[in-house]
């Protein structure tokens, strides 16, 4: 993208950042990335510490996740294999697109993070709107969390108890709401309340670790199955043309790293949009090998009975499968604080920023305020999860948020960051980077609108 000399939206200075917006912004930043802080960087390259190769890392760190677990019934929901690597293959065009665009509105704006660059180059509406969006996505993902530990510990359990089921036969402590709940109470919640959370590098590689294994076990057992596994009815195409569209909230929520990608880039030994274009494209295309290995192995070993969780859908006494419960519960363990922390922090700094005051001034009231925010957090999203014990309900919800940080949000930037350029004629590439804006809000507006009325009218009233 060309540069153009420009003058980013002045609307950002209606509300001033208070003290502590270094703070915040280091927080939301990915937990394997480490930056100079902005009062201390300079001009040119060598800001950072990270290479090329390792930021391709830290970025398929930050794609794969819990959402690995839905993408089998996305390929059943998309209406089999050529439709559901159809669909990926057409939408990672646009998610690498948005993350060089963020890339370039960050060197523009000279912001570390991805709201940072939302406020300065679309101004205060925009901005605002993106922290709600960012709070509401993690309170969804939290919740999700829960229901995978619900939904694995339910297994594990079942391979435990070797008394016969029968109907009423269950014994309390077996009781999925009480099982989360211990979990959740013992677990999580002492690591949600600290200000600081120092173990977030050895999640990381936890995460990596597990999800990972998780696909390797899912192709190993497609690739020699257990002889009681009979595949439901495999579809080999969509029932409707719009049916395809089913599968967006999955992948969008799948390959949604766009949020931890600007410190990342910012993090880099280089930050040249450049190497970053290349280091993302390496990065989604590993992640699209494991996602689709995933996807494709798991809906062809159950067909179009596939769970929305697809290792539910494995026997519980299955020693390799329950290994990957057992990394994935521990994944999710690790993963809700961190959440739950760049949740926080994005309602710390609302607040901080309505009200005016500085971390300086309020470090009293700020640590009652945390408790209060963590304890009503981690009670809201308890509750939900015991009451929506399907992930794929709560996918459909975030996944149309997914897609505003992929699509709507990156295209408002560079649409917005083209029209700050001063320049006497307007190139065809200029007309061609503001309609290519123009086509991602769009399209991120219509997936977001789809895939949010599906989830309201469709599965949230089912």
């Amino acid at each position: 993208m060309a540069q153009g000399t420009g003058s980013i939206n002045s609307d950002y200075k209606d509300w001033e950042w208070s003290a502590d917006a270094g703070e915040r912004a280091r927080l939301l930043q990915s937990p394997s990335v480490e930056t100079v802080p902005k009062s201390g960087e300079s001009e040119g390259n060598g800001l950072g510490a990270t290479s090329a190769l390792g930021a391709v890392f830290i970025v398929v760190n930050a794609a794969l996740g819990a959402g690995l677990l839905n993408f089998p019934a996305a390929f059943s929901m998309a209406g089999g294999v050529a439709a559901g690597i159809a669909l990926q293959m057409c939408m990672l065009i646009f998610i690498i697109g948005g993350l060089v665009i963020l890339a370039y509105c960050s060197q523009a704006s000279n912001e570390r993070t991805y709201q940072e660059v939302v406020w300065a180059v679309c101004g205060k509406v925009p901005g605002v709107l993106c922290e709600v969006a960012i709070a509401v996505y993690t309170f969804g993902t939290c919740i999700a969390f829960l229901i995978i530990i619900g939904d694995q510990e339910d297994k594990i359990i079942a391979a435990l108890v070797t008394e016969p089921e029968e109907a009423g036969s269950s014994h309390w402590y077996t009781d999925r709401k009480f099982t989360i709940s211990i979990t959740a109470f013992l677990l999580i919640l002492p690591l949600s309340i600290p200000k600081e959370i120092g173990f977030q590098k050895y999640a990381s590689s936890l995460s990596v670790i597990g999800t990972w294994y998780v696909t390797a076990v899912i192709i190993i057992k497609y690739i020699w199955p257990n002889k009681e596994l009979v595949p439901a009815e495999i579809p080999t195409s969509p029932s409707t043309w719009t049916a395809v569209f089913n599968a967006m909230p999955t992948i969008c929520f799948g390959f949604q790293c766009h949020v931890s990608s600007v410190p990342v880039f910012n993090s880099m030994k280089q930050p040249e949009v450049k190497t970053w274009g290349a280091v993302v494209t390496a990065a989604m295309v590993i992640a699209l090998f494991i996602y689709t290995g995933t996807g494709v192995c798991g809906f062809l070993t159950f067909g179009a009975g596939v769970e929305q969780d697809v290792l539910m859908s494995y026997p519980s006494k299955d020693i390799p499968v329950a290994l990957a419960r057992a990394f994935i519960i521990l994944c999710v363990l690790t993963s809700y604080p961190i959440l739950h922390f760049c949740g926080r922090a994005v309602l710390e700094g609302l607040w901080l920023r309505y009200t005016g005051v500085t971390v300086e001034e309020d470090v009293v009231r700020e640590r009652r305020r945390r408790l209060l925010q963590t304890i009503s957090w981690f009670l809201l999203t308890l509750l939900l999860a015991l009451f929506i014990p399907d992930i794929g309900k709560v996918i459909s919800v975030i996944g149309g948020l997914a897609a505003c940080f992929i699509f709507v949000f990156p295209g408002l930037c560079l649409i917005q960051a083209k029209l700050s350029e001063i320049q006497e004629t307007r190139a065809i590439s200029w007309w061609a980077q503001v309609s290519y804006g123009v086509f991602m809000v769009t399209l991120g507006a219509f997936i977001f609108g789809q895939t949010t009325a599906k989830a309201i009218f469709v599965d949230l009233t089912a």
